[in-house]
């Protein structure tokens, strides 16, 4: 279903970060200026031959754990629904901070294609506080809500948080029990956004996994070629922006410049 979705071998899938949006301590911009924003980017991406994309409410910080509000899931949806009408790109989701059913409703009603989910096995404690698991409660909503068209990537030993509380659960463990509890893919990060990955790591993810591994974090023209054949696909935020700042648009140069590596690698 992975590929049947998402069509490309390995998708390379550009961040949205969008705006702060109404209501949080850094919004500045009306929701018309929000929404136009990110439709932009979402066509610069287009533009220089990525098929997808997704969409995450970065800016507004601190986050709110999983109850999010009904005027960020509404912005999203609409910015969602502009990017998936206006464009033919592919198009995921994650509301901050584990907000994933939210992820899944706003999906559905904007005809986006993926969410990607934290703390989906075992919980974790997050610069939000503790954040429990959640794959029983959202699958079983997926299914009530008739989106399971809908994929749900999740994250292991996510990045920005503490897992000494499950210490004694290694990291391919970690990702099995995502496997066992039907996740569509497993994402494998750095500890911090931009922050490389360990590659055996993800070496080990795929001799112990069917289930496919994107990296999450930290990928670059100049590291890219090491994890390349392991990898299932790679979510870019950091380095696609100006300057490789998450909180700056994408640039272009950056963007063909990643493109240009993956297609020497494939030739």
């Amino acid at each position: 279903m992975f590929k049947k979705i998402l069509k490309d071998e390995k998708p390379v899938i550009g961040m949205i970060h969008i705006s702060a949006l109404p209501g949080t301590p850094q919004n500045k911009l009306k929701p018309g200026q929000i929404i136009e924003s990110a439709l932009k980017e979402a066509l610069i991406y287009q533009n220089c031959g990525l098929k997808a994309v997704m969409i995450e409410n970065m800016h507004d910080i601190p986050y709110l754990k999983s109850n999010i509000g009904h005027e960020i899931s509404s912005m999203m949806a609409i910015i969602g629904h502009e990017i998936k009408q206006k464009t033919e790109l592919f198009c995921g989701i994650q509301i901050l901070a584990g907000a994933n059913e939210a992820a899944l409703g706003v999906a559905l009603a904007s005809g986006i294609d993926f969410i990607r989910a934290e703390a989906y096995v075992f919980g974790h404690v997050a610069d939000e506080g503790y954040i429990d698991a959640s794959a029983a409660q959202l699958l079983r909503y997926r299914k009530h809500i008739d989106a399971e068209n809908i994929l749900v990537f999740t994250d292991i030993k996510k990045k920005h948080s503490s897992h000494a509380i499950t210490a004694d659960v290694n990291i391919v463990e970690t990702a099995k029990a995502a496997e066992f509890f039907l996740s569509d893919g497993i994402i494998l990060t750095g500890k911090s956004t931009g922050e490389e990955i360990n590659h055996l790591e993800l070496r080990d993810l795929k001799d112990h996994l069917k289930t496919p591994v994107l990296i999450g974090s930290g990928v670059t023209d100049q590291n890219i070629k090491l994890c390349y054949e392991d990898a299932d696909g790679f979510i870019i935020g950091s380095y696609f922006k100006k300057d490789g700042n998450w909180q700056n648009p994408p640039d272009p140069k950056r963007i063909k410049r990643l493109l240009d590596v993956i297609q020497t690698i494939t030739q």
